[in-house]
């Protein structure tokens, strides 16, 4: 079976640990090379994971000829940056959320993929390629549920580490960019269009300059979205949807068990319902969406444009 080969840009934490073995247990993937500025921490991790290849350079990386495609887990700030690098020496990019410092940074990197139009560019949002989820966007669009009316969501860890990238504000980091931005997402997908009015609030951390903590409101015409995210507060996560008919819950809606069957609760008319699927990787999922669309020559599920809107709605919620 034909695969795309994969070079990962860093050792960062969310490609050790969560999408280099997703993608090694996929069907159209296979992680052949991984890059660091320092050698021994590149050799170290693909020992760990079994990656054929190390780099000690990005640039390395980059020219490579036996890799495909690029999946980029750099810091925020970096996103844009060197997604470009990659698609100028030749290489498919999945880049990891949110896809840019803001709109506008987004925006190049979709003005430089145009002029490879033969090289697939997406924004790595995991959650929308798990089967639960896929069901509740069907659900919601179908009418089921009436009229959708309101869309809540929560979202938070407690992360008050002065290393972690996610409290620099020169990175890029803060709540709204690591975590809100899929409560935004999700308030766009299940809506189905773009928000009329966008307002928030923030917390910022008095020593890292970054949001510690955003409420957001959006309004979508029929109805409205509320959400907050934290990254210095208790651990949860949760969606409700609701419509003039019924109602969806979705629990641990972004980082569910793998291990475990999850479950869609709602409720249709006055009926109850309760759905499981079986236990999926999303990140497995990703990456062989991601690769079938280089292999079959398709649209990626997430196209930059869904992107940049995304990224534009992130922009008036801080401002």
């Amino acid at each position: 079976m034909e695969k795309v080969r994969f070079g990962v840009l860093s050792t960062a934490k969310i490609a050790r640990e969560k999408v280099i073995p997703a993608m090694q247990k996929s069907s159209f993937c296979e992680v052949t090379a991984i890059a660091s500025r320092n050698e021994n921490r590149a050799r170290e991790v693909a020992e760990q994971l079994s990656v054929p290849n190390i780099h000690s350079t990005y640039e390395e990386l980059l020219a490579d000829p036996e890799i495909d495609a690029i999946y980029n887990p750099m810091p925020n700030h970096l996103h844009v940056q060197w997604s470009i690098k990659a698609l100028m020496a030749g290489k498919h990019v999945l880049c990891e959320k949110p896809v840019g410092l803001n709109a506008d940074d987004a925006r190049r990197l979709l003005d430089a993929s145009r002029q490879f139009p033969e090289l697939k560019v997406m924004e790595a949002f995991m959650y929308r390629h798990h089967p639960r989820w896929k069901r509740a966007a069907e659900l919601a669009h179908s009418g089921k549920l009436g009229e959708i009316k309101a869309v809540h969501s929560f979202f938070s860890y407690y992360n008050d580490d002065p290393q972690n990238y996610r409290n620099s504000a020169e990175m890029g980091g803060g709540g709204l960019m690591d975590i809100g931005c899929y409560s935004v997402s999700v308030a766009r997908l299940i809506f189905g269009r773009k928000p009329d009015f966008v307002t928030g609030f923030m917390e910022l951390d008095p020593d890292f300059k970054v949001d510690r903590l955003t409420s957001g409101l959006m309004t979508f015409g029929t109805g409205t979205s509320v959400f907050t995210c934290a990254t210095q507060c208790h651990k949860d996560q949760y969606v409700k949807i609701y419509g003039t008919n019924g109602k969806l819950e979705i629990d641990w809606p972004f980082n569910p068990d793998f291990t475990k069957k999850t479950v869609l609760k709602g409720e249709i008319g006055n009926e109850l319902f309760m759905e499981e699927f079986s236990p999926y990787d999303h990140f497995t999922l990703q990456g062989d969406a991601f690769a079938r669309s280089v292999l079959d020559s398709t649209p990626v599920p997430i196209s930059l444009e869904d992107s940049i809107e995304n990224m534009e709605v992130i922009d008036r919620i801080r401002n």
